[in-house]
């Protein structure tokens, strides 16, 4: 980060012709003032794009490790406990050190995507509209990039250096890390969303930009964690009614849009035509044969495909997370008896959006009757179980699927935000409100079209993958609506719709239960799962990583730990 070189604008003038090479001045080194030029402009905002799918195979931007596996969704999976350590400790606990090598290289990578960010705004600020015409358009892009970055490292490490686009390079290393406080951090990250949702057009003509529903659905989820009141020890304090509704407000916005819910819960998670489809409010484009080294493959994920398409076999859904999808005779989920007994599909009513979450032996993989799961597709059956995530993966007979021995990637778009995503913020924020009874149609609409998702869950005979029953809440039928219940119901509904999707752990520091559910999880499952024997979720200190010890030494001592560690 303190190179005094640019290496962005580098890489891109090395794609232009020879004699333009020869034109740039001295070898090795560029002013800002060669370089900011309305022909160069645009490939510094293409750099800033490129790094949302830059994430390696041991630091996913999905946030697998850290939202799923670091929460009671997912086992960290793989061959045994010593196979990527690190995920181990973070998924434990209580050997979680600031020294490990994981958290300075999301630490280093996420500001990799802020500096990209910030130097490409410091170039189109030199420049003017009248000869750059999409001026107002590439910077509202840009403060949503950098938007985008801050609020996963914010929701990462909590106390993080805040720099913008008028800190040079040279002086990175001079900003503290607790200068500003969250909230502070938190209103910057609104404002970079904000700016961006009423400069950017609703449509896009190239895939993959970002346009202003989705700056909208970003600034609702900000908004969102901006609302719930953290202490200095992590401890929710109070929810803000004025933030709440500012939620509401952008939520609307992206709400009424051309997007909506995929009629097929499917759709969602399947290549080709069904990439960037109307729930996806934003994605990540990934490509092979492109002539990029070995092509844009999603490299974050390829350790979650099963040992029984090639390697590796890491985020293993929790027996915790399959129970959950099991309903009642009334076709809603058991809230609180879940988890009493394990789920018995040959007896139990469930979910259908378990069988689009969570493969398991004698089931389809991906939709494909033919192509059924066994143990075999599972590396550690004792430690781990036989359970294996599908949302992230593809079937091995799409030419997306990617060898890139010993592993395999695969190039569907990575969404980064879905329109069901944004329905639950609104309905989370009415009923923090009081307003339960206004987000009951919106709960009810994604249940609706949980039901509805059962055309592609069938075995080779054509019966259903699984006895499914799902039904719409009827409050004084099947459910009562007072607030407490309500707030029960949203934030078990969030773990059905986004399960494996990276958000289930930041939900729960959000909500102040982090410590809670997390002990509750090891004591349930320390009875058969061995890696949990001595778990532990210390309140006041794991609900964020520590800092990185790499950077306090790279800071020289500036930054300051995170409480307890």
């Amino acid at each position: 980060m303190n190179k005094n070189i640019l290496i962005i604008a580098i890489a891109f003038i090395s794609f232009t012709s020879c004699k333009k090479m020869l034109e740039v001045g001295p070898r090795g080194s560029l002013s800002e003032e060669q370089v900011a030029t309305p022909d160069q402009a645009e490939g510094f905002v293409i750099a800033a794009y490129s790094q949302l799918g830059n994430d390696e195979i041991n630091r996913a931007f999905s946030m697998y490790q850290y939202g799923n596996v670091r929460a009671d969704d997912a086992y960290k999976g793989g061959g045994g406990i010593n196979d990527g350590d690190v995920f181990h400790a973070m998924e434990t606990f209580v050997t979680s050190r600031p020294d490990q090598w994981n958290y300075d290289g999301i630490w280093f990578n996420i500001y990799v995507g802020i500096r990209r960010a910030n130097e490409g705004l410091r170039i189109l600020n030199k420049l003017n509209a009248g000869e750059f015409p999409l001026l107002e358009t590439r910077k509202a892009e840009l403060r949503f990039l950098r938007g985008y970055w801050y609020l996963m490292i914010e929701n990462l490490f909590k106390q993080v250096p805040y720099i913008d686009e008028n800190v040079l390079p040279a002086n990175y290393k001079l900003v503290k890390n607790n200068e500003l406080t969250r909230d502070q951090i938190l209103e910057k990250i609104a404002a970079d969303f904000e700016f961006a949702a009423q400069a950017l057009p609703a449509k896009q003509p190239e895939i993959g930009r970002v346009n202003k529903y989705a700056a909208y659905a970003f600034l609702a989820k900000t908004r969102l964690f901006q609302a719930y009141k953290q202490n200095e020890t992590h401890a929710v304090t109070g929810i803000d009614p004025l933030l709440l509704q500012k939620v509401i407000d952008a939520a609307d916005i992206a709400l009424n849009s051309d997007y909506k819910l995929q009629d097929d819960f499917a759709n969602n998670f399947l290549p080709g035509s069904f990439e960037n489809g109307v729930e996806a409010l934003l994605s990540v484009q990934f490509s092979s044969n492109d002539g990029a080294g070995r092509g844009r493959v999603n490299f974050g994920d390829m350790l979650t495909v099963p040992q029984g398409l090639g390697c590796c076999d890491f985020q293993k859904p929790s027996q915790t997370l399959v129970n959950a999808f099991r309903t009642s005779t009334a076709g809603i989920p058991l809230l609180d008896t879940y988890n009493d007994q394990n789920v018995n599909f040959g007896i139990n009513t469930v979910d259908p959006r378990i069988d689009h979450t969570v493969s398991r032996p004698g089931a389809p993989w991906k939709y494909e009757p033919a192509r059924v799961v066994t143990e075999a597709w599972s590396r550690n059956v004792p430690i781990y179980g036989v359970y294996n995530s599908m949302k992230e993966n593809v079937s091995p007979a799409c030419d997306c699927f990617i060898n890139l021995a010993p592993f395999f990637g695969n190039t569907k778009a990575r969404i980064l935000i879905r329109y069901a995503d944004v329905m639950l913020f609104k309905a989370e924020a009415l009923i923090e409100l009081g307003r339960q009874g206004d987000a009951l149609p919106l709960i009810n609409a994604i249940r609706r079209r949980a039901a509805n998702s059962t055309t592609r869950l069938k075995q080779a005979n054509g019966q259903p993958t699984s006895n499914y029953n799902v039904k719409e809440y009827v409050p004084g039928e099947n459910i009562s609506w007072d607030q407490a219940t309500a707030r029960k119901v949203l934030r078990f509904e969030r773990r059905l719709e986004m399960a494996l999707e990276g958000e289930r752990f930041f939900d729960l520091v959000r909500w102040g239960i982090a410590d809670q559910v997390m002990n509750d999880f090891f004591a349930h499952e320390k009875t058969t799962r061995s890696i949990y024997q001595s778990a532990f979720f210390k309140k006041g200190r794991d609900e964020f990583l520590p800092v990185p010890q790499n950077q306090i030494f790279w800071s020289e001592g500036l930054y300051v730990q995170n409480p307890n560690y």
